[in-house]
């Protein structure tokens, strides 16, 4: 067997303008990886390398050249994807990639019951920022279709009126599970008076208040703050296993939350929940904008860690292109249809 590679990037058009405390998007590139054999190129496996601008340790101004440098001696990287520690979406494309391809290019990177149909994922609702009136629509939006744990992006419009949208959800629905994500947007001189107010609304947890790198004023945040305090971006770039244990001593947060493109795929994933169990800390893990390709593998990864709590595994839905896969979801349950066929369209490969 002559194992080849190609890779092609890929603009997924979103079905709104998202926005977050740090950007407005109305498109996301992101790049595909295929691992074949010369002598069948019609068959290929296939994984997501779903570059995050401006957010991934990785987003280098030679990412293109890296690609192309790894397709050529794939051989190689997929017999060790911690090669790629210090790229984490290449490193998770090409172990998801491997996978599919070893699993025989059904798009089955871990198989589980999960993968046979057989038992579903809760997640989250994520609502994304607007204005009042629209962050109170798709909240209701959430609540009807039967999600009991919604997630809110703060951050973006008055505090005040953040507030009253909490106020909103507790009057409709009581028992909901509430997570907030400020995606940094607090400033540390006034987090913990903000937590403190947030805190009358029964919140679940809240992910990185203050931006990430201020080790000492997270650490005393979450020592402090009567909402246990989740970390994301934190985790952004730490690749090794002696800069992962520094932080999680250093900080001691109540969860991490995973994102495989940006953590460095399962295998780097799985070690930081390893080394967070053993500090007591909790974990969910999230998508981080990858089309179907990408979530199916990640969806197909925490299935078979028998995730105790919802994850935020729903950004199938946001794109107007995305490519049609047997993932479903009904209410806030994700199932695999296994029996249906993905669609791979036709894709400008660059072959190498």
């Amino acid at each position: 067997m002559s194992l080849k590679a190609a890779w092609c990037k890929y603009r997924l058009d979103f079905r709104f303008t998202a926005i977050t405390s740090r950007e407005r998007m109305r498109h996301k590139d992101t790049y595909f990886i295929k691992i074949y054999d010369a002598g069948a190129p019609a068959t290929f496996g296939i994984g997501e390398a779903a570059l995050f601008r401006g957010l991934s340790c990785d987003d280098r101004p030679d990412y293109e050249d890296r690609l192309s440098e790894v397709c050529r001696d794939i051989g190689r990287y997929a017999a060790a994807p911690s090669l790629l520690a210090d790229y984490p979406s290449l490193r998770f494309a090409v172990e998801t990639a491997a996978a599919d391809f070893a699993g025989g290019c059904r798009r089955t990177i871990r198989a589980s019951a999960w993968t046979r149909g057989e038992s579903s994922i809760v997640i989250n609702g994520l609502v994304w920022m607007g204005d009042r009136e629209l962050m109170c629509r798709r909240i209701a939006e959430k609540l009807e279709a039967g999600f009991t744990c919604v997630k809110i992006k703060i951050g973006g419009i008055d505090f005040d009126e953040e507030l009253s949208l909490l106020d909103f959800v507790r009057r409709e629905a009581p028992h909901v599970q509430l997570r907030l994500d400020a995606n940094g947007a607090f400033r540390p001189s006034e987090a913990l008076e903000r937590l403190k107010r947030l805190s009358d609304f029964d919140i679940h947890s809240i992910e990185q208040p203050i931006r990430a790198g201020q080790w000492e004023e997270m650490h005393r945040l979450c020592s402090t703050s009567p909402i246990p305090i989740a970390l994301d971006e934190e985790l952004i770039g730490l690749n090794t296993t002696e800069e992962k244990i520094r932080m999680l001593d250093s900080i001691r947060p109540a969860y991490i939350i995973l994102k495989p493109t940006l953590t460095g795929g399962m295998e780097a994933s799985e070690e930081w929940i390893r080394l967070a169990a053993e500090r007591d800390c909790g974990w969910w893990a999230t998508s981080a904008l990858e089309s179907n390709i990408g979530l199916n593998a990640i969806a197909q990864w925490v299935a078979t860690l028998n995730p105790t709590m919802p994850q935020g595994l729903g950004t199938g839905q946001l794109y107007d292109n995305n490519i049609p896969s047997p993932l479903r979801l009904t209410g806030d349950r994700l199932t695999y249809a296994g029996s249906e066929a993905w669609e791979i369209p036709n894709l400008q490969w660059n072959l190498i």
